[in-house]
């Protein structure tokens, strides 16, 4: 029996592997966003197809990065939307995903970057798990976490992550 996350993450490694500039930053970006998205979602007790659609979304969520560099020069968040969802709604065709699976994963990316009116905790937790990767990677200052936990944060499994991490002071 195929499984979806696995195969999708052999896959997205391929895709990378082909199209990224920086195909090592691109894959472990995602691996680490999925793996927070996964934990997040275990903890705070999400159904298996809610788990399942968070953890497709997770890896697929920067699709667009490898295009938006070439095509604009920059991974900017709303470009990464806009040109994201073709190319999620493409690279899942042929795994079987019911149409509603299908059609919120694709919703997910073209929405990663957009931090208002959430509308199910697999969006919440996506918006969280890239944020705790982002901050590293982007060496974000402490009141920038901060603002953005005070901003965007929800889950009580997100923010005890994002404090032992960034702000250990606040437990």
């Amino acid at each position: 029996m195929r499984e979806p996350v696995s195969d999708a993450i052999r896959n997205m490694i391929h895709f990378y592997t082909k199209q990224s500039q920086v195909p090592l930053h691109d894959i472990s970006h995602f691996m680490k966003v999925w793996g927070f998205s996964r934990a997040i979602g275990l903890a705070e007790g999400l159904s298996p197809e809610t788990l399942q659609t968070l953890e497709l979304a997770a890896i697929v969520h920067d699709i667009a990065c490898p295009l938006c560099r070439k095509k604009y020069g920059n991974t900017n968040g709303r470009a990464q939307e806009a040109e994201g969802e073709s190319l999620a709604r493409e690279f899942y065709d042929g795994f079987g995903l019911s149409e509603k699976c299908l059609q919120r994963v694709v919703w997910l990316v073209a929405h990663h970057h957009t931090y208002e009116k959430t509308d199910g905790p697999d969006y919440q937790i996506l918006l969280e798990a890239d944020f705790l990767v982002n901050a590293e990677e982007s060496q974000m200052s402490r009141a920038a976490i901060a603002s953005f936990r005070d901003r965007v944060f929800r889950t009580e499994t997100g923010l005890r992550m994002l404090r032992q991490m960034y702000l250990p002071e606040e437990g």
